[in-house]
């Protein structure tokens, strides 16, 4: 935070000796909210003895080791999969080049001041996701526990996707990748190899060595009849999401003087990786008709509304306010630190980071569009993860060095996987903590350890034959119904800019009223499951209303005094003022 002159941080000053409490345990720096007046006698006629509101940092909260370690932790969270894999198809979906002006203006007036804001109440008030409410306004608590539900139900699937990386990692331990053929048991005759080849058509009907590899040996959906019967657990699966959650938990068990140094690696190596691809990519054949087709401007893409939604819903996605993760870091730090500088620098990063990917990207899909002699959006069609688990790993399959290339790009996406759950698990963990200080200050390695064991539970379902179908049911529900209604309603409200109302309204009822269905490897999700997924969703921010409710009703006295005391912030340390001695309490 920066400071006024009117407010100076008085560092490592203990209460004087007089009258009145006893001094608070573990004071170590008091920063004074509001104007002093000057030192004077106690019993000065002319003191103003109003009280002064002050937050009080105590010496037994964990502390960042290094500022660099809390910059690559709030990096880590913020660049990860979607940053590889969805902006470019975000930005070429949407007018290519073009898309970078509604972009950048959501950057501006949206997602960096959100992100700043974060930043600087987890360092002003020191405390995570639920207890913070207290400090700002009591009745809304159940947004904090809301955020901690969201977060879980993102450790149930992120992680396996994860996992799915680490099994690709294994796999190309080989001379030969084995998605380069179509000579494996579980291809099909619709296998069609055409690197390398000439007279090869490819038809619809088409699959590539990747895609079956993917989603016959990694997933195995072609024994899964869909969400109705996903089929037993993949024990390969398992072990490498057991793997996985060993890695979490001894990054995350001593709190962030641990987590903190794991971040060196994988928040760093990503970019070392992306150089290396990049200058593989420029030197392909084709490569230059992908980087055309990605920031190609397609002018006339800037009247559709869905083009800004997308940007509102990209930059919100990407920089990731309102998860509780950024309170949950920044609250580790100094309370004079710069979390001004630390916003603009990190969002910066983050910002160029998915910009400079789609470089990357679709370098690759060039080559491959040279490869197939199709359009580049023949290729580019596929999203999500099937962009990282099929069409990447097949351009590097049939690149010269194709098993060194594989290694490191799986290890680039095992390392954004993890400082992404770094963050998630860190809210949830500082969030409880927090609330519960007496119960689980002594105890965060019982704690992380319950917490770890929880969530890979709660994986297993994802782990199935058919856990993609379950994986795609949470990514959709379990957090998007809350963010999506706050990102194209409740956001665009408070941070429109524009006098022009009636476009604003346009925008939000649009988006609303025009959902896209839901579907996955030609598989349409039955209306029982959206029902599911719905449920999923009100499962978590159903806490908000439920806990406004339950503080009105516990709450004493009149319905207006209970909303005055249910709105107010609430105090929890002594008022103090200054004298020549220093600090004492107010008697």
């Amino acid at each position: 935070m920066l400071r006024s002159p009117a407010q100076p941080l008085l560092t490592k000053r203990r209460f004087a000796k007089s009258p009145g409490p006893a001094k608070m345990p573990h004071q170590e720096q008091v920063m004074a909210h509001g104007n002093l007046c000057a030192p004077g006698p106690p019993n000065n006629a002319g003191y103003n003895s109003n009280p002064v509101p002050v937050i009080i940092q105590t010496e037994s909260r964990d502390k960042w080791s290094k500022k660099m370690d809390f910059l690559l932790s709030v990096i880590g969270f913020a660049v990860d999969l979607g940053n590889v894999w969805r902006f470019p198809y975000i930005c070429y979906q949407n007018g290519g080049g073009a898309f970078l002006i509604p972009y950048v203006l959501m950057a501006v007036f949206g997602g960096v001041p959100l992100f700043y804001m974060e930043l600087a109440l987890g360092q002003f008030h020191r405390t995570g996701a639920i207890s913070i409410w207290k400090h700002i306004c009591p009745i809304f608590k159940g947004i904090g526990f809301a955020i901690c539900i969201i977060a879980l139900y993102v450790s149930f699937y992120y992680n396996t996707i994860i996992a799915w990386a680490l099994f690709y990692f294994y796999s190309s331990f080989s001379s030969t990748l084995p998605w380069t053929s179509c000579d494996n048991d579980w291809n099909t005759e619709n296998c069609t190899n055409y690197f390398g080849k000439d007279n090869v058509t490819w038809t619809n009907y088409s699959r590539s060595p990747a895609e079956e590899f993917y989603t016959r040996n990694v997933l195995a959906v072609h024994e899964s009849s869909g969400l109705g019967d996903v089929g037993y657990i993949r024990w390969q699966l398992m072990l490498c999401l057991f793997l996985i959650f060993t890695i979490v938990y001894f990054s995350l068990w001593k709190g962030v003087k641990t987590s903190g140094k794991v971040v060196w690696v994988t928040a760093t190596l990503p970019y070392v990786v992306l150089l290396i691809l990049m200058i593989r990519g420029a030197t392909l054949p084709g490569a230059w008709k992908g980087v055309v087709f990605y920031l190609n401007p397609k002018w006339e893409k800037l009247q559709e509304t869905s083009v800004w939604v997308d940007a509102a819903a990209q930059i919100f996605f990407s920089l990731g306010p309102g998860f509780g993760v950024l309170l949950a870091l920044s609250s580790y730090n100094p309370f004079n630190n710069n979390c001004y500088r630390d916003a603009i620098v990190t969002s910066l990063v983050n910002c160029l980071t998915s910009f400079v990917s789609g470089f990357v990207i679709f370098t690759v899909l060039g080559y491959m569009a040279e490869q197939r002699n199709v359009n580049v959006e023949d290729v580019a069609r596929d999203k999500g993860p099937s962009l990282l688990f099929i069409t990447y790993p097949e351009a590097i399959a049939n690149m010269v060095g194709s098993t060194f290339f594989a290694i490191i790009f799986f290890v680039m996406m095992i390392t954004l996987g993890l400082d992404s759950t770094f963050g998630g698990l860190e809210a949830i963990i500082t969030a409880v903590m927090d609330e519960y200080p007496d119960t689980l200050s002594h105890r965060r390695e019982l704690f992380v350890l319950g917490l770890v064991v929880v969530c890979f539970l709660g994986s297993l379902s994802t782990l199935t034959k058919g856990g993609a179908y379950v994986v795609k049911l949470l990514e959709e529900f379990g957090v998007g119904l809350f963010w999506k209604v706050c990102w194209v309603a409740i956001s665009p409200a408070f941070l429109a800019v524009s006098s022009n109302k009636d476009v604003l309204t346009y925008i939000i009822i649009s988006s609303l009223l025009n959902p896209q269905p839901l579907s996955l490897f030609d598989y349409e999700f039955p209306d029982w499951s959206i029902t599911v997924g719905y449920i999923i969703g009100a499962s978590s921010f159903m806490w908000i209303p439920i806990y406004m409710v339950y503080k009105l009703v516990w709450t004493p006295g009149s319905l207006k005094q209970r909303l005055a005391v249910c709105l107010r912030p609430e105090r929890t340390l002594p008022d103090i003022h200054t004298d020549s001695m220093g600090l004492s309490p107010v008697p």
